[in-house]
């Protein structure tokens, strides 16, 4: 199981790209990044300084979106820096949360999503890709390679994921809501006639290495809150049916305002809804023992990668307790 990490862009750069430094010389596979562009910096721009200064780590968002920035561009960002620095990003997508709503938009439609996966990856990869009514290539194209792997929670983004996505991304770590969304990405995979194995699975949530358990759960607190702005939509969309499980939609009845200005932070004063019982599920807190115990789990559920969200007050001691006990323990 590769283990990767999540950081967000808040300045100043130059401790993201330390982080990132610091991160893959712990053994860390994959260095990600938030990308909503009013709340954090461009994540792109601190790519390219990423690239350069680390030697083996790849690097992408998670997630962008549709909306933000033109297909093409996205598509020239990826095979710019995959010339520049040898094949080294992957692309994150979804519909969009706080890079759309910050801007009074809605996310993007699935439609939208699965054509913008096709156009993002063809572009990047070489091919020539009917766009807005015409044929485009990158005549500059140098033979880079590109996946884009899709975040979905609902059953029908889960559908887009298993039939156009190289891999897939769920953000929580729960085992039991993880089999659910693998098994329906991997049906949607096989119904499309591709190879659901072939599909990469990776699962992203915080990771807080410690013994305060209290303490842990307040600065990661924050996740549910993220996590609840998408099982809201789906709730809106599908209603109380069952589309889902029951435990990633029963814990928004209390949900209310959520303020975007504290997006991703711990201490959230908008997340008081979410419980205890779902910061331990969809989080790995604990001891080293605990995470090692939890990715093992999810290893055995088909998980390629664990994505750790380092967005907490013990960022430096978590990537030390990986690199010292939880990635070997899983090499």
């Amino acid at each position: 199981m590769d283990i990767g990490v999540v950081l967000q862009c808040d300045p100043p750069a130059r401790d993201v790209v330390a982080l990132a430094q610091r991160a893959e010389r712990a053994g860390f596979s994959h260095v990600w990044t938030f990308d909503s562009h009013l709340l954090w910096q461009e994540p792109f721009v601190i790519y390219s300084q990423i690239l350069a200064t680390t030697e083996r780590v790849m690097v992408g968002p998670m997630v962008t979106s549709p909306g933000t920035r033109d297909w093409t561009v996205t598509a020239s960002l990826f095979a710019t820096l995959n010339e520049m620095y040898g094949n080294r990003t992957v692309c994150g997508m979804g519909r969009g949360d706080s890079a759309m709503r910050t801007l009074g938009l809605q996310p993007s439609s699935l439609k939208e999503l699965r054509e913008c996966v096709e156009v993002v990856r063809g572009l990047a990869n070489g091919r020539t890709v009917r766009y807005r009514g015409q044929d485009l290539h990158f005549p500059w194209y140098t033979g880079g390679s590109l996946e884009v792997w899709v975040a979905a929670y609902g059953p029908k983004a889960l559908a887009v994921a298993g039939e156009v996505g190289d891999g897939y991304i769920l953000q929580l770590a729960d085992p039991e809501i993880a089999a659910w969304m693998i098994g329906a990405v991997r049906t949607a995979a096989e119904r499309a006639g591709r190879d659901p194995d072939a599909v990469k699975i990776c699962v992203a949530a915080p990771a807080y290495v410690g013994d305060d358990l209290a303490h842990q759960r307040d600065q990661t607190r924050w996740f549910g809150g993220m996590v609840g702005n998408h099982v809201a939509d789906i709730v809106a969309r599908y209603g109380d049916t069952g589309a889902v499980p029951k435990a990633l939609t029963d814990y928004i009845r209390g949900r209310q305002d959520y303020d975007y200005a504290e997006h991703g932070r711990a201490g959230n004063t908008h997340t008081t809804f979410v419980p205890d019982e779902i910061v331990d599920r969809f989080c790995v807190l604990g001891p080293p023992s605990e995470h090692v115990r939890r990715l093992k789990e999810l290893r055995d559920l088909g998980v390629d990668q664990f994505a750790v969200y380092l967005q907490h007050d013990a960022k430096g001691e978590t990537l030390a307790a990986y690199a010292e006990t939880v990635i070997p323990s899983l090499a």
